[in-house]
């Protein structure tokens, strides 16, 4: 380990790195007689990087366990809700839209540079609402898609006929379920994305050609990925770069596709829960998640987009393509419609 407990963690290694890391902090006459605990909520496609990059190194640099919840961002916020009196998370990592519904709940502290200097680094576009909450990287999501299937060029093969019950898309309570959308209304409307995801009406009707192909549709992505994995389906639209392309490096016979329409930013963000407990600490967890250093290791390991400007040498985004980041609010003022309305049309 390095002295700050980060740099020598690399994609390569971490797994390793981890493992030791884990055994040394485990030995007695390291940490603290008391340690102390912050209890951060995430993504549950989080836990293994959560688990094995950054809690490891926090613990050792900061002298803190470091316990992570697993579950949805809507989940998350319930938990927020739920124990605003008295909360019980310190750190939560969860998507934008729902980023914005936890704001208008005054369930955030803002992230300033006094408390985390390191959002002061962070590209355009990656600190929101004054620092209510930032994102710290952002996954890629595209296609995923069997082997089996020659190549997906264009987000139009989810629709091709030859793929009747071979398709998977996710729920519209699952963030990367608005990608489907706002792709089915720029193929209706043939407008750029940054228009076409206004056209919900139009989005709709472009799903409802999309039913004969569709298997199912899901809410929780695991048993989906195994269809995939096991050429039960050939693809499974909205998946993002962080999940799919480790499965790639581990062998799996997938592959993830940046069709030529465009591929989307996933908004990975993270804030600091209102009157949560230790807030120095959770301050400080909050500004190594932000920093290039982590960064580095988080971009390569899970592939994805850094959002510190400091981070050099990282090429994650496919080529030529654009990566599209949508209006959070507007999604977030209607998102409950357009979930019931599309259960409701998946229902008939």
């Amino acid at each position: 380990m390095t002295k700050n407990g980060f740099s020598d963690l690399t994609r390569r290694s971490f797994l390793k790195s981890a493992t030791a890391t884990a055994t040394l902090l485990a030995a007695p006459g390291i940490l603290r007689a008391e340690t102390k605990e912050l209890v951060v909520g995430g993504a549950a496609s989080h836990t293994k990087w959560v688990e094995e990059i950054v809690a490891p190194a926090f613990e050792k640099k900061y002298g803190a366990r470091i316990i992570f919840e697993g579950t949805k961002s809507l989940v998350n916020l319930e938990k927020m809700q739920s124990n605003k009196a008295k909360p019980y998370l310190s750190v939560v990592q969860m998507d934008d839209p729902v980023m914005i519904m936890a704001v208008n709940e005054n369930l955030l502290t803002p992230i300033t540079p006094a408390l985390a200097p390191n959002v002061a680094k962070l590209r355009q576009g990656t600190v929101h609402m004054d620092g209510m909450w930032a994102n710290y990287v952002q996954p890629w999501a595209g296609i995923a898609y069997n082997k089996s299937v020659s190549g997906v060029d264009s987000w139009t093969k989810l629709w091709d006929p030859a793929f009747k019950g071979r398709v998977v898309i996710p729920s519209l309570q699952n963030t990367e379920g608005m990608w489907t959308l706002f792709m089915a209304a720029h193929l209706a409307t043939g407008k750029p994305l940054a228009e076409a995801q206004y056209e919900i009406d139009a989005a709709f009707a472009k799903l409802e050609e999309l039913k004969p192909n569709l298997l199912n549709v899901y809410a929780v992505l695991t048993q989906s990925f195994n269809l995939l994995e096991q050429n039960e389906i050939a693809m499974l639209a909205g998946q993002f770069s962080s999940y799919t392309i480790p499965r790639v490096t581990e062998g799996a016979t997938i592959d993830l596709a940046a069709p030529k329409e465009g591929i989307f930013a996933m908004p990975s963000g993270i804030c600091l829960v209102k009157d949560g407990p230790n807030p120095e600490l959770a301050a400080a967890y909050v500004n190594e998640m932000l920093g290039a250093e982590l960064q580095s290791i988080l971009a390569e390991s899970t592939y994805s987009l850094p959002a510190n400007t400091e981070v050099k040498g990282v090429d994650i985004a496919p080529a030529g393509i654009e990566v599209f980041g949508p209006d959070w609010a507007f999604v977030s003022k209607n998102r409950a419609n357009w979930i019931d309305r599309f259960d409701r049309m998946m229902a008939i």
